[in-house]
């Protein structure tokens, strides 16, 4: 699975009844590929994974593997807590001509070690697509350790991970001592550059939805060794990667969506729009970084 650098976890646009809105998933796929995307995940936690049905989901996964035509890999969504409910939805993301599927470690239930190697295993086992392992601790009250990641590297169709628990040791352990091939993408906007710098593969991004090009270009003068270059472009960037998270997301990134006349800012509850003062927060950290946006 050849994923790229930048890939991008993409917000699932609604219209103002609370349904996917269709028109704007496509004019939000084009937005992303004009923009440096290589990849998308589709249906993830930034896509409000947990507020979509399972035939919502494949809706999703079809239309956009429709739109983007095989410009670029698709990605679905499709782990759950639920073993078999996540095969399920896997086999049929399968058939829906996705090029890949990610799937988050099994939230709420808070398994053992042994029990999340188990699951993953198992879903692997159903499937032909290649898999990137989704670990988020603060999302899901349990963390996959670095010792199980490996371990999971050595099963063939287990390919990469998003690794978003922040920790840069834990990151380095897995790149280190995982199968030979097996990537490991950061899950932390702003830790893009200090794990490339101790090999990772790049980032499944959400700040990509707004400055992309220069996360793009900030990702490109690293792999070429222009090191002081990115650094600078990181710093600039910051602040912007930073505000993708003011509120739970993904509120800030479809308010910055908004503002940008990309798709609408609707979000389905319990996740509510930005209050006036983050509005305004978010407008005033956007604007000085407009040379990074294209629309």
């Amino acid at each position: 699975m050849n994923v790229g650098r930048l890939v991008t976890a993409m917000v699932t646009p609604f219209d103002d009844n609370g349904e996917i809105d269709f028109h704007d998933v496509t004019k939000l796929i084009n937005h992303l590929i004009a923009n440096g995307t290589e990849s998308l995940v589709v249906a993830g936690t930034t896509g409000e994974s947990p507020t979509l049905s399972k035939e919502e989901k494949l809706s999703l996964f079809k239309h956009t593997v429709k739109v983007v035509n095989g410009r670029i890999p698709v990605i679905a969504g499709t782990g759950t807590s639920d073993t078999r409910a996540s095969i399920a939805l896997t086999q049929a993301a399968e058939k829906a001509g996705v090029d890949g599927i990610m799937l988050v470690t099994p939230y709420y239930s808070k398994p053992s070690q042994e029990g999340m190697y188990q699951h993953f295993k198992t879903i692997a086992a159903s499937t032909d697509l290649p898999i990137m392992l989704y670990n988020v601790p603060g999302r899901t009250a349990v963390s996959l350790a670095p010792e199980t990641i490996v371990r999971l590297s050595n099963i063939d169709n287990i390919e990469a991970v998003k690794e978003a628990s922040g920790d840069t040791d834990a990151a380095s352990f897995i790149i280190e001592n995982a199968q030979d091939g097996f990537k490991l993408y950061g899950g932390d906007d702003s830790l893009t550059l200090p794990l490339m710098s101790v090999g990772s593969s790049g980032i499944v991004s959400v700040a990509s939805h707004i400055v992309g090009k220069g996360m793009s270009q900030m990702i490109q003068n690293f792999s070429q060794g222009h090191i002081q270059m990115a650094a600078k472009q990181h710093r600039e960037l910051l602040p912007v990667m930073k505000a993708m998270f003011m509120a739970p997301s993904p509120a800030p990134v479809k308010a910055a969506l908004e503002m940008h006349n990309i798709v609408s800012g609707n979000l389905r509850l319990p996740l509510i729009r930005l209050n006036d003062e983050e509005h305004q927060l978010l407008y005033q950290t956007l604007q000085p970084k407009a040379t990074f946006f294209v629309s």
